[in-house]
């Protein structure tokens, strides 16, 4: 999926007029940041640059700001906020299925609003230099299995079947997201109601693959 760069307030027809003589906001700067974390890594997240990016003073950065290590621990809190609270709230929500429940999880993985795959990539990386990114990384993936585990305990998986269909269900995704495959997307709609067998055991109920495909259509065109 492309990517589009980040619009600044200012130059948002949309957004409400800044006032005097404020000319980004702390979600720019967020914004800009989380846009040179994906696409350049975290040691290119540089107060200076980002500041010539939005054609600002450096010392505005420190309106919003500490430091760059507080910008960066609000960025890295934003990803929680983003991905693995996307991933907990679609596992928690209502489904009349477990097939049903694992297509409410496939959301996450066609829906920017819920799941930021290049960001997640981003992290990933991030915490293969900084131990307490790492250790940030390592409970948030527990938190996400730790809720597809529930997921299937809802539907009557026992405990131990149920954390290993969600292991295999989440480290699956991962694994499929980072192999960016460039499949037809005849092909990607027809293995849906496959995936679905192969993740629950069970075969889906009538029309889920169908709306869910439906759902996914908007993205994947």
């Amino acid at each position: 999926m492309a990517t589009t760069k980040p619009v600044l307030h200012r130059d948002d027809p949309e957004a409400e007029p800044l006032i005097g003589n404020i000319k980004v906001t702390r979600d720019d700067w967020l914004n800009v940041a989380m846009d040179v974390l994906i696409s350049d890594g975290v040691e290119q997240v540089k107060v200076l640059s980002l500041a010539e990016r939005m054609a600002v003073s450096r010392s505005s950065f420190y309106w919003y700001f500490k430091s760059r290590q507080d910008l960066l621990d609000a960025l890295l809190k934003q990803w929680e906020e983003l991905n693995t609270a996307g991933i907990v709230k679609m596992a928690e929500a209502d489904a009349p299925s477990i097939t049903a429940a694992v297509c409410n999880v496939f959301h996450c993985t066609v829906d920017p609003e819920l799941f930021n795959t290049a960001l997640d990539f981003a992290v990933r990386e991030w915490g293969r230099r900084s131990g307490p990114v790492q250790s940030v990384l390592d409970r948030s993936d527990q938190r996400r299995v730790d809720a597809l585990t529930r997921m299937f305990e809802r539907y009557d998986y026992p405990s131990f079947e149920a954390l290993t269909r969600a292991r295999v269900l989440y480290y699956m995704q991962l694994g499929y997201d980072m192999a960016q495959l460039k499949e037809p997307l005849q092909t990607r709609n027809a293995m849906v109601p496959e995936y679905l067998k192969v993740f629950t055991g069970r075969e889906p109920l009538p029309g889920e693959a169908e709306e869910f495909r439906d759902f996914a259509q908007r993205f994947w065109t």
